[in-house]
């Protein structure tokens, strides 16, 4: 029995690729997902970050006062480490469909494909890669010091999932308006 919506959409896909109306669907299904704390239910926390692995976590914006809106509640694929935090694509600010293309694509870029794996991801390879560009209006710079949960880690196999979720928390605007500014990107 699955313990959790990451582990009850990987036993319904029976380890085959799905598209993402299936994932879409999936999460229908699911209902109503707005106990944060039953989607992380007994999914693994980390003590640290390490580029190119996939982090949901609770932060407080240094200059939250200062920004038109911000997730409390990134979804974040990091990818370069700094002194004071590290750099990563927050896919909460893509629209669903565009985070399952960035995902796809970054799949090419994987160190395998088991809960392990990892994606090799730089600066250098989103600013090279006109596939993806779109992904450059999520990238955002987090501070150690302003996360205020702990780390949760998502297995590889559960990424697409877990970008699917509906648990983008933002403030100063609905999701729909960080999209169309999103959108204006293209």
């Amino acid at each position: 029995m699955a313990t959790n919506a990451f582990e009850t959409i990987r036993l319904n896909a029976a380890g085959e690729e799905k598209s993402y109306q299936w994932y879409r669907q999936q999460i229908s299904s699911l209902g109503k997902l707005t106990n944060t704390n039953q989607i992380l239910k007994d999914t693994k926390v980390a003590t640290r970050i390490i580029p190119g692995e996939m982090y949901l976590f609770y932060y407080d914006p240094k200059h939250k006062d200062t920004l038109p809106y911000y997730d409390r509640l990134p979804l974040v694929l990091p990818f370069r480490k700094v002194p004071d935090g590290f750099y990563g694509i927050n896919l909460h600010y893509l629209p669903y469909m565009m985070r399952f293309r960035i995902l796809g694509l970054l799949s090419d870029y994987a160190t395998g494909k088991d809960e392990d794996t990892r994606i090799q991801l730089s600066w250098r390879l989103l600013n090279a890669s006109s596939r993806l560009h779109p992904a450059k209006f999520a990238v955002k710079h987090y501070l150690n010091s302003h996360v205020k949960s702990r780390l949760y880690k998502i297995p590889y196999n559960d990424w697409v999932t877990a970008s699917q979720l509906p648990v983008e928390k933002f403030v100063g605007a609905q999701k729909t308006k960080v999209w169309q500014d999103f959108n204006r990107t293209l």
